[in-house]
């Protein structure tokens, strides 16, 4: 049948009989899972129907799956995969911390170090700390702003994410933390300077992403990032900008590529080398209080907060592998690439479009611009198609379309991809017209 006069349901049922016949390992694997955890799956966002691969082994940017195929690796680790598999800078550090010993239940010297080096970098982090996640960063920094303020409410948007219980899409989850959530519109100047008015004697924090990650790779008009920083300076609010996945888009994360400046800041993915990482910090009146030294200290422990995998392999790859000048190349690489995408769709009269900044983007079936998580139209079944023939053609990216670059994808890989998402729109041309 000429793929060209397939509809989608009829597309998608072919390209998921593909996938079957060509992952039966993975399909073994997945169904064992299930017996030991709900779905096969300890962690939700790694989880697509039919199954998920299972992977083996990572090096560079390419990874290799239970059935023996090889992928160009554009996920990145949901960002956390900066450095690629296995840099031998980072194993170098991780070996040091071998043989060197763990657990050790004390301080280390590369936690000072790497602290050190956040504080030079983010121009709102005076002083910082460690945890595990960005969602634990999150909580961290949502609870030192609330007791700060000795206020409840906290302003969010919708579409954002911040963590696990910490989910905005589609206005919230069910197991998010209860605070008194007071949920915004992305970039929606206006309305969203109604609702700090409104709040602003009970409104202890804003929480925004510079750019919505998960929620669409949205970026925030710096215009609306602004108005925050007022919003809060007026309300008496703390604002908090959540770095987790920006924090790659200059030396100094969106805050010193836009000048803005938040109270204070959370980070995580590679800024622990690709270990389990988090961090929060920001003015030195806001974080003091959790200095152990000092009369009515507040407590923040956490077993392995400073954990030496994390410590030396964070110092090692920021400080050899991610200088400003990566860090700016990258993100040139990335604004190339998404032009280019988008040129593509348009020259084949398609309406998918490529929404993002820098090294992060995200793949939308429409032609309507995306300015907040409520422009972003349900396109399920286009998106499950659009994911299931780019890892026929051997490229591994997030089932809801979002790629985060790496450092070790070079050209030839760059071409690789570019190639791949035209094969796409030239097949599936008819399903994809404006």
């Amino acid at each position: 049948m000429d793929v060209g006069t397939l509809t989608l349901a009829e597309a998608l049922a072919q390209a998921r009989q593909r996938y079957h016949e060509a992952n039966p390992a993975s399909h073994r694997a997945h169904d064992e899972a299930t017996a030991a955890m709900p779905g096969g799956n300890t962690r939700s966002t790694l989880y697509f129907s039919p199954f998920p691969l299972t992977m083996t082994g990572g090096a560079g940017c390419w990874m290799t799956d239970l059935d023996g195929h090889r992928y160009l690796d554009l996920l990145g680790e949901y960002t956390a995969g900066l450095y690629g598999h296995n840099h031998p800078v980072i194993r170098q550090a991780v070996e040091a911390a071998l043989d060197g010993g763990w657990n050790l239940g004390a301080r280390g010297l590369d936690e000072t170090a790497l602290a050190e080096l956040l504080c030079a970098r983010f121009p709102s982090v005076e002083l910082v700390r460690f945890t595990n996640s960005g969602t634990e960063a999150n909580l961290m920094a949502l609870a030192t702003a609330l007791l700060h303020t000795d206020r409840r409410s906290v302003l969010v948007f919708d579409g954002a994410y911040h963590g696990s219980v910490l989910s905005f899409g589609g206005g919230g989850q069910p197991v998010n933390v209860p605070h008194r959530w007071v949920v915004g519109t992305y970039n929606d100047l206006a309305g969203t300077e109604r609702w700090i008015e409104e709040y602003a004697a009970g409104l202890a924090a804003i929480l925004v992403e510079p750019m919505l990650g998960s929620g669409g790779c949205v970026p925030a008009d710096p215009a609306f990032l602004r108005m925050l920083r007022r919003g809060a300076d007026d309300s008496g609010a703390v604002l908090i900008f959540d770095e987790v996945m920006t924090s790659r888009m200059s030396v100094g994360g969106m805050q010193h590529r836009l000048g803005i400046t938040p109270d204070l800041t959370t980070l995580g993915k590679y800024l622990g080398g690709g270990m389990t990482f988090g961090a929060f910090g920001g003015r030195r009146e806001l974080m003091s209080v959790y200095d152990p030294s000092s009369p009515g200290a507040v407590q923040h422990p956490g077993t392995f907060n400073n954990n030496v995998f994390s410590m030396t392999a964070g110092y090692a790859g920021l400080s050899r592998l991610f200088p400003a000048e990566a860090s700016e190349a990258l993100f040139r690489r990335g604004e190339r690439l998404r032009h280019e995408l988008n040129a593509l769709s348009a020259r084949a009269g398609t309406r998918l479009q490529w929404t993002g900044m820098g090294s992060l983007l995200t793949a939308h079936f429409q032609a309507e611009p995306i300015s907040a998580a409520r422009d972003i139209r349900p396109a399920d079944e286009l998106r499950e198609l659009f994911h299931l023939d780019m890892l026929d053609r051997g490229c591994y990216l997030a089932r809801r379309g979002m790629v985060a670059l790496s450092l070790e994808i070079g050209d030839a890989e760059y071409r690789m991809f570019r190639a791949a998402v035209e094969d796409f729109l030239t097949e599936r041309r008819a399903l994809l017209a404006t």
